[in-house]
């Protein structure tokens, strides 16, 4: 791969956006480069958490318009959804780490820009420095967000926080976005915090953390009663499943778990 790079080391995958020349701008084969890491680490059930970062000086500093603009039939082909996942692939190339079922952190340095921020968004969790540069850029160009970025930063700071940032297109510090709520953590080094936090989700179940990012996602959307139910099935099969049993066993006798790979997905709920 050009513009993406992957190396998986004890069970955490480290992610790098690699443009750094270009500020790791995005262009098509870029998110080509994303859905297709995103879908080799969704099938790798010994994957135990991802850290998502860029090379350089920046995270991403939002599409590459004029790069992307050489390739107009691509673009359009680019914005047809695949029926059967109801995404294009501007937005699947973001959506695809939703879908993991292992934490996604992204760990953010530099500019975070139009694209980048749906992409750290994605995430299920932010670190970033406090001088990182944020803006949700597309409004500077009389365009809105349109790779998933209107669902996640509406989860993530609300209806009316969601809208200025849309609407206003500012630029913001890392410590406004933790402000915001749009950073879970500020470090100075956000890669090594990530990768410390990654570090100590080694001690948990992953069919736990799977349960658990599935139920929230699905909470954000779903009714109360259905949430509840949700949460019944899933109780049920982590009971029923070895690594729920490895992990009692080693808090009982204090010592390391030794987990076995993440158990495969079943369509439980209701």
């Amino acid at each position: 791969m050009k513009y993406v790079s992957l190396s998986v080391q004890d069970g955490i995958a480290q992610v790098r956006l690699n443009r750094p020349d270009k500020l790791n701008a995005l262009v098509l084969d870029t998110l080509d480069e994303l859905i297709s890491v995103a879908r080799q680490l969704r099938r790798d059930r010994t994957v135990r958490a991802v850290v998502i970062a860029g090379e350089g000086p920046s995270f991403s500093a939002g599409l590459d318009i004029a790069g992307t603009l050489k390739s107009p039939g691509r673009i359009v082909r680019a914005f047809v959804p695949a029926p059967w996942r109801g995404t294009n692939k501007f937005q699947e190339a973001c959506w695809a780490w939703r879908r993991l079922p292992v934490p996604v952190i992204a760990a953010v340095h530099g500019h975070c820009y139009g694209g980048g921020i749906q992409i750290a968004l994605a995430a299920d969790l932010r670190f970033a420095t406090p001088d990182s540069k944020w803006s949700v850029l597309e409004g500077k160009w009389g365009i809105i967000p349109d790779m998933t970025g209107v669902r996640t930063l509406t989860e993530v700071v609300g209806v009316d926080v969601a809208k200025k940032l849309t609407m206003t297109a500012e630029q913001f510090s890392g410590a406004e976005a933790a402000r915001l709520g749009l950073v879970t953590e500020l470090s100075d080094e956000p890669v090594k915090a990530a990768t410390a936090f990654a570090e100590s989700l080694l001690a948990k179940s992953p069919d736990a953390l799977a349960a658990a990012k599935r139920l929230i996602d699905g909470a954000l959307t779903s009714s109360a009663r259905r949430t509840f139910a949700r949460e019944r099935w899933e109780q049920v099969r982590l009971l029923r499943l070895p690594n729920t049993a490895i992990l009692r066993r080693a808090v009982i006798k204090k010592e390391a778990p030794e987990f076995r790979p993440r158990a495969r997905k079943m369509r439980l709920w209701p």
